[in-house]
């Protein structure tokens, strides 16, 4: 499957922003998919996931209760809704998604497929 990621930018602390992700196969609501991000120096941090059939959720600690991850089947496409964002959040946000569920989800090596990034910057 090939991922798709846009919907990133500049916003002010204490703003909004959705990301979308949107993926190629007719066949997405098989996969398992997640958001992660990643800042210079550092590895790519787990954000969240929506886990299939179900659509379950998991939510780093970092952004529960700012951020949600969803899906529409209907045009193949992830979204993490972001709110209150702090300047802590700026990163690229990737994008990724898998066929078989991993309990370490939150690993970056769980993931097989994975987008281009997508920048976000939140300023202070």
């Amino acid at each position: 499957v090939q991922l798709q990621a846009s919907g990133g930018g500049l916003v002010q602390a204490g703003g909004s922003l959705r990301l979308s992700c949107a993926a190629s196969e007719r066949t997405f609501s098989r996969y398992h998919m997640a958001w992660f991000r990643q800042t210079p120096g550092r590895e790519r941090e787990f954000v969240a996931a929506i886990r299939q059939p179900g659509s379950i959720t998991y939510y780093s600690d970092s952004v529960k209760g700012r951020f949600t991850i969803s899906r529409d089947r209907d045009v193949n496409t992830l979204y993490l809704h972001m709110n209150s964002l702090k300047p802590e959040d700026t990163a690229v946000y990737y994008c990724v998604a898998v066929l078989s569920w991993n309990v370490q989800y939150g690993t970056p090596t769980a993931w097989h497929y994975w987008g281009q990034g997508t920048q976000v910057t939140v300023s202070s």
